[in-house]
């Protein structure tokens, strides 16, 4: 393998996660798509990746050229036999790189570290938090192992670093969890299928509790809603601690009620048209790894009216694309979703700041790109924990 040559790298992508359910692989892979995504992402940029999965299962599946490896070891599969089996699979395998998701598997990265000596580690994060102390000695040297960690946000690394967690030689890069497939589409044509009016149309899509924060929101949709009384308000959702009190809110709020329909869980096939149908996407999420119904609603063309947290920050390019308002600040919302005027060229604009930073292509340049900056930081012995902003245009040849 030399660095810089995408086609010499063999990356192998690892998820120490199985799935509670125990479902097949077929169907894990269905379910969690954006592990597949960010595989094929990388995969489309040049590099070779194979994908290793936690399971109660052992089976390997092929799908888009990609090899996805599914076997008992990890958290959940713990045992001498388990761990042979998949330290004989990453010697048949020989990365180059190991590309493990989520943080919070520091056991499982001892035991890799021990399993493939001398191939760097990356570890990616998925909405991790620091854990408690008396348990942030495993943290630390497992973290220790890592040549680098990824974040959608630089920002995202301070919390771990305040906690004492990050080595000065990780290398930090900020890339976002996943992608997305969704596309733009015709406006009309999907408000006839879904149902969808109102001037403007604003689409909710995330869990109804307290870090999302449905109440905020839905008090910055009533004071707007004085001075534009054609809006409409559509909310998917799945879990919903807050259902009762989102409710409540709605049957009280006479500028709420009967303009807010309640949508529960869709199919990603539904929520794609229902972007397509809607004129924006809001969110009071107080904290998110990335955000990806803000990254689905980007591909659409989209426009997202969303928290200013770090996550958002990067995804929309710091409110270059939408509009980005305070948390637990109703009165911010209102006038975010005021100032946010919405026509084709808007749209147009949404979907051109998609490809150019979270397509496939982008994403995939990106982790391409971060790929070979360690394997030179590794290979050289250079290391400096630094906010690292690969530029995939300067290394997409």
């Amino acid at each position: 393998m030399t660095v810089g040559s995408r086609a010499g790298v063999h990356a192998v992508q690892i998820s120490f996660f199985s799935d509670p359910e125990g479902r097949p692989p077929a169907q894990v892979l269905d379910a969690y798509f954006t592990l597949v995504d960010v595989a094929e992402a990388a995969f489309r940029s040049g590099i070779r990746v194979s994908v290793v999965c936690a399971s109660a299962h052992s089976e390997c599946l092929t799908r888009g050229g990609l090899d996805y490896h599914f076997l008992p070891f990890g958290d959940a599969q713990r045992g001498s036999r388990n761990d042979a089996a998949f330290g004989a699979l990453l010697h048949d395998l020989d990365p180059d790189v190991l590309h493990v998701h989520g943080l919070g598997f520091p056991r499982e990265v001892l035991s890799l570290a021990s399993l493939v000596p001398g191939v760097p580690i990356i570890l990616q994060d998925h909405a991790n938090r620091p854990p408690r102390p008396w348990r942030r000695a495993s943290w630390r040297r497992a973290m220790s192992l890592a040549a680098g960690m990824a974040f959608c946000a630089a920002d995202q690394a301070q919390p771990f670093a305040a906690a004492g967690l990050l080595d000065p030689a990780t290398g930090l890069y900020e890339i976002p969890e996943s992608t997305s497939r969704f596309l733009p589409g015709d406006q009309q044509a999907a408000r006839r299928a879904t149902g969808v009016d109102g001037d403007p149309a604003i689409l909710w899509c995330g869990h109804l509790d307290a870090n999302k924060d449905p109440l905020t929101v839905l008090k910055g949709i009533s004071a707007v809603a004085r001075d534009l009384p054609r809006l409409r308000l559509f909310c998917c959702f799945g879990t919903a601690p807050l259902l009762r009190d989102v409710l409540d809110l709605i049957a009280t709020d006479p500028h709420l009620n009967g303009r807010v329909r309640m949508l529960g869980r869709v199919s990603r096939e539904h929520l794609e048209q229902l972007m397509r149908a809607a004129d924006l996407f809001v969110l009071g999420s107080h904290r998110e790894g990335s955000g990806y119904s803000v990254i689905e609603s980007l591909a659409c063309g989209l426009p997202p009216v969303v928290t200013d947290i770090p996550s958002f920050r990067s995804l929309t390019g710091a409110g270059a694309v939408g509009k980005l308002w305070p948390c637990d600040d109703p009165g911010a919302l209102s006038e975010a979703i005021r100032s946010v005027r919405t026509d084709p060229g808007t749209r147009a604009s949404v979907r051109a700041h998609f490809d150019r930073e979270l397509s496939f292509d982008a994403v995939g340049r990106k982790i391409a790109a971060m790929y070979e900056d360690v394997l030179e930081r590794t290979q050289n012995g250079a290391a400096s924990m630094v906010p690292r902003r690969v530029n995939p245009a300067a290394q997409a040849s």
